[in-house]
């Protein structure tokens, strides 16, 4: 006996719900279909066996994070993207999922989708995988029909993005109907973020950041764009406790999730201040550049700073070196300081700038500099009676620490 005959994909089907069903009848298993970022399409509605993942798939309208991260692991997802042939997955108890059978939905060497089939009653046979495998070919139309209209609204959400960040969509009203017509629920609160490629993105790698998005759950990203090196994006902080903190480890999270997954490194990450006004956008988006910028200009300092609001004094950089420019200013008090290492070949300008950024903390300047404490006391004495410096006096320890940034620079 064979499918070919009474062969059920034959028919012709209205919904994915229909086709999940059709499946599901034909091999006696539950059926979930997704999309290539995991998005629940459809799954078969007559069957109450099923395991905790499936439940909270359908519940959430997409696979939960953590189960998504445990099958990258475990090669399943690499599996899949890798050609059409089913893969089994094994039972994993700490998400919640039983043993399944995955085959992946393909057109044109792209990844459209994927049929998810639980094995709880019964094991899938050669004859059932083939008929999976057939499967996956006929839904392959209703797929690119959702991808098309998927493409329409993209298109749409990006020429706003684009009004937003260069300032031509300012009035709230306007911006308040792109979002309902857009289908978006703008957040009380957001950043701009900006990820900077080594080259310019392509369109695998547009795909793979596609994918990280929508499957990551930590953060929402409302608005995203690619403008050559560079990924835009508009994310929410609706109700996040601590969104410097989480904004950061969501950059890093994508950024690793990049690497690891992808083999694309090098990312570099910069986020604006938090906002609460899309008429800010632009701003934000200022901000963000900005933080690209100094990252550039002191990238030891700032390696490990990513937010606008973290980059304290860096951000005033820039202003003063224009109100520098064409001026004949000098700090005396470095330069004397230069002046006496070069002659006794010490190091007293580079102990004083990391006694500075160690917060004027003597342990933990001795400790960065591998010293004494005593040692590191006797050189800070040097420095004020040489460089006529008072280390008591906050302001004067904000313009040496500024001015000794601007000589790295300049």
């Amino acid at each position: 006996m064979t499918y070919l005959h009474n062969d059920p994909l034959k028919a012709a089907f209205d919904t994915l719900e229909e086709f999940a069903d059709v499946i599901s009848d034909k091999l006696q298993c539950p059926i979930t279909i997704e999309d290539a970022n995991h998005r629940l399409l459809a799954y078969s509605t007559h069957d109450e066996r099923t395991d905790p993942a499936r439940i909270s798939t359908i519940i959430g309208r997409r696979v939960p994070e953590k189960v998504i991260n445990s099958l990258w692991r475990e090669g399943v997802i690499p599996a899949l993207l890798n050609g059409p042939e089913p893969v089994r997955v094994k039972t994993l108890d700490e998400i919640g999922l039983g043993d399944r059978v995955a085959v992946s939905i393909w057109n044109k060497g792209e990844v459209l989708g994927f049929i998810w089939t639980l094995e709880i009653d019964r094991v899938l046979t050669e004859q059932d995988l083939l008929f999976l495998k057939r499967a996956a070919d006929a839904v392959k139309s209703k797929l690119l029909q959702l991808q098309a209209r998927k493409s329409k609204k993209e298109a749409r959400s990006q020429e706003f993005f684009w009004k937003l960040l260069t300032g031509h969509t300012a009035e709230h009203e306007e911006i308040v109907e792109n979002f309902q017509l857009l289908q978006i629920s703008p957040a009380a609160s957001f950043a701009v973020t900006v990820l900077e490629f080594e080259e310019d993105i392509t369109g695998e790698e547009e795909r793979q950041i596609t994918y990280l998005l929508q499957t990551g759950q930590h953060l929402k990203t409302l608005l995203h764009t690619i403008d050559h090196r560079q990924l835009i994006l508009l994310v929410s902080l609706h109700q996040v406790e601590q969104p410097l903190a989480e904004l950061q480890r969501f950059v890093e999270s994508f950024v690793g999730k990049m690497e690891k997954r992808f083999g694309v490194s090098a990312i570099r990450p910069a986020c604006s201040g938090i906002h609460e006004r899309y008429e800010k956008v632009k701003q934000a988006y200022q901000e963000a550049l900005t933080v690209l910028s100094i990252k550039e200009k002191f990238p030891q300092e700032t390696a490990k700073l990513y937010c606008y609001a973290s980059m304290g004094m860096y951000q005033l950089i820039d202003i003063v070196l224009q109100a520098r420019k064409g001026t004949a200013y000098e700090n005396r008090a470095l330069q004397e300081l230069h002046a006496y290492d070069a002659k006794h070949h010490s190091n007293l300008a580079e102990t004083l700038e990391v006694f500075l950024n160690k917060d004027s903390s003597v342990n933990d300047a001795a400790k960065a500099l591998n010293v004494h404490v005593n040692t590191l006391k006797y050189r800070l004495q040097r420095i004020t009676e040489i460089g006529g410096i008072n280390l008591r006096d906050p302001n004067e320890k904000l313009l040496l620490y500024l001015d000794l940034k601007l000589e790295k620079f300049l």
